[in-house]
């Protein structure tokens, strides 16, 4: 099992935060024109995957050298991102980290996001992901973390790809005990730690955690430690 794989996509270039959070024994992968921005920011991809119609020539060229080209059909049915995402859940890594600059499409933001809750996703320990200085953490039921998130950080639970069960929240000022959340509701909307470390939860669905570590200044703290405890050994 690899340790961490991180998948560089979107349109922008990297923040500098994201990219100073990220650990040093890592494989780089890259999206498409994510390429280009991971070698701006200093990253070197070993693996480039997509379309191929938004990595500069300069890129491409860089990659025939350097890293190994899966090239697909324009005409697919799953997005670069998608696609750079099973090529990372292949290498079996206990870390997927899906790194982006953001981007001016909503509807790419939501689909890319959304990509971390594929069903072949599962199998790893940790997803989490950084959309421009936005951290993100993906959890698949039953599955838990633990945030190292600084005292008065904002955090937000959102449902995004269906209802979730036995949602549980401990270390915040609005603590939840086994909650369902409904799919894109507010419940789970600006919540702020008060404990360090604070537990997260979910028996079953797909839940997403955004947390705003940026705010603070500290992006040096564990970003989530996910596993798949089952459901009746969860706090």
């Amino acid at each position: 099992m690899n340790e961490t794989v991180i998948v560089v996509t979107g349109a922008e270039p990297l923040e500098p935060s994201a990219v100073a959070d990220l650990p040093r024994e890592r494989i780089v992968l890259a999206a498409d024109g994510g390429l280009d921005h991971a070698l701006a920011a200093g990253l070197r991809p070993a693996g480039l995957v997509g379309d191929l119609d938004s990595v500069t020539p300069d890129g491409l060229a860089w990659a025939e050298g350097h890293a190994t080209i899966e090239r697909h059909d324009p005409n697919k049915d799953q997005t670069d991102t998608e696609l750079a995402l099973a090529m990372a859940a292949s290498l079996d890594p206990a870390r997927l980290i899906l790194l982006a600059g953001g981007g001016d499409r909503l509807d790419h933001t939501v689909a890319a996001i959304g990509a971390l809750g594929a069903a072949s996703l599962t199998h790893i320990p940790e997803i989490e992901g950084w959309w421009g200085d936005q951290h993100l953490v993906v959890l698949h039921g039953p599955g838990r973390a633990e945030l190292d998130l600084p005292t008065g950080t904002e955090f937000s639970l959102l449902a995004l790809h269906g209802p979730c069960t036995g949602v549980v929240v401990h270390g915040a000022a609005w603590p939840l005990d086994g909650i369902d959340l409904e799919p894109v509701v507010g419940r789970g909307v600006s919540n702020v730690a008060t404990d360090r470390p604070i537990t997260i939860a979910v028996s079953s669905g797909v839940l997403t955690v955004f947390d705003d570590r940026t705010a603070t200044g500290d992006t040096a703290g564990a970003p989530g430690v996910a596993d798949t405890t089952p459901d009746e050994e969860q706090p």
